[in-house]
């Protein structure tokens, strides 16, 4: 019998996870190799174009500026997040009964960090993109000490959001509160994350719905003094449809999850979250890949820098003798709009 106010520091995960009525499976099931050949596919991957990323920011002159430290940052963000994955990868299924209260925090507080930094960057890049446009001025003109302070407080908020659970944030004590995705967890741990991830969304929503209607105004009063209508329409479709890319990818990978968080956060005992935890958080993982393909493949030099790099890890693993790569002279799909008072471009494909 569970005494209340006792705490169960010395007790095993099978002990939390029979409390909350999440099954720890002693044999690897179909369901449990399907999840894991998806995960270590999918973290492999986010490894490899984050890397990419990385490789392309610190070696192209071009994108050694504040706006580009941000994507460099979560290009770091994201994969931090497929190292956590992968480290989640092997230590699930029947390994998790195996795991001490510290290694499930672990692999907890990995999981919860990272992704709490690319989400937490998601909104800084946002931030930084709504005063840079209403500022009237070049990415490379923001101030470079402001970023670096959004840096560092995206990874105080994701280091303290990850750490919190394993030191104060937990059920060890309460095991009434526990949740039942994550046995260890008080439910309402759960329910602020998803809550924050959904403000998180909102603003967004809310800087870009701006950011888009700021310079379609501009945009249409240059169309009234020019003849430049055709450019007009065109500009404004190419907002439209980086807006939704960015703000669609958000909704399709994280929502699915936030939802079930949410719900078990608020003890939802009909909601048969457990049978779709899994894959929702694989979703959830799979946006750490596709914020590197909308915020920096949609960049035409981004793209160029990427040729260069993977052409010369090809001649390099064929022993071929270095060629020297000549950028190509095309612009690319990237959107350039200009605005008559300075000519300074606003903002990139990616806004």
């Amino acid at each position: 019998m569970v005494t209340m106010g006792q705490c169960y520091y010395n007790e095993t995960i099978g002990f939390f996870y029979n409390n909350s009525g999440k099954e720890l499976s002693s044999h690897w099931r179909p369901k449990d190799v399907v999840v894991v050949a998806l995960g270590l596919t999918v973290s492999v991957l986010v490894l490899l174009t984050n890397l990419l990323v990385i490789a392309a920011i610190a070696s192209n002159r071009r994108f050694h500026q504040p706006i580009y430290y941000l994507l460099g940052n979560l290009a770091a963000a994201d994969l931090f997040a497929g190292v956590a994955y992968l480290f989640l990868m092997f230590h699930t299924g029947p390994r998790t009964a195996r795991l001490s209260l510290q290694g499930w925090f672990l692999r907890q507080g990995l999981l919860d960090t990272s992704l709490t930094a690319s989400v937490a960057t998601l909104l800084a890049i946002a931030v930084e993109r709504h005063r840079s446009v209403m500022a009237v001025q070049l990415h490379s003109r923001l101030p470079r000490g402001r970023v670096i302070m959004l840096i560092v407080g995206v990874w105080v908020a994701a280091l303290g959001l990850g750490l919190l659970p394993a030191h104060s944030w937990h059920c060890l004590c309460a095991l009434d509160r526990c949740s039942r995705m994550a046995p260890l967890l008080s439910r309402s741990y759960l329910a602020v994350w998803a809550l924050s991830s959904l403000l998180v969304f909102l603003l967004m929503v809310a800087v870009y719905t701006r950011i888009f209607f700021y310079v379609r105004r501009r945009v249409q009063r240059m169309a009234e003094h020019v003849s430049c209508h055709p450019r007009y329409r065109e500009t404004t479709l190419s907002l439209v449809k980086t807006v939704v890319i960015i703000l669609g990818a958000f909704v399709i990978c994280w929502t699915p999850g936030q939802v079930v968080l949410l719900l078990d956060g608020l003890g939802c005992k009909s909601c048969n979250v457990l049978a779709v935890e899994k894959y929702f958080l694989l979703l959830a993982e799979a946006n750490s890949l596709v914020n590197a393909v909308v915020y920096s493949c949609r960049d035409a030099e981004m793209r160029r820098t990427f040729r260069r790099l993977l052409c010369c890890l090809c001649l390099r693993q064929s022993d071929h003798k270095s060629v020297r790569y000549t950028p190509s002279t095309q612009t690319g799909t990237s959107t350039r709009i200009m605005l008559p008072e300075n000519g300074h471009p606003l903002m990139d494909s990616t806004l």
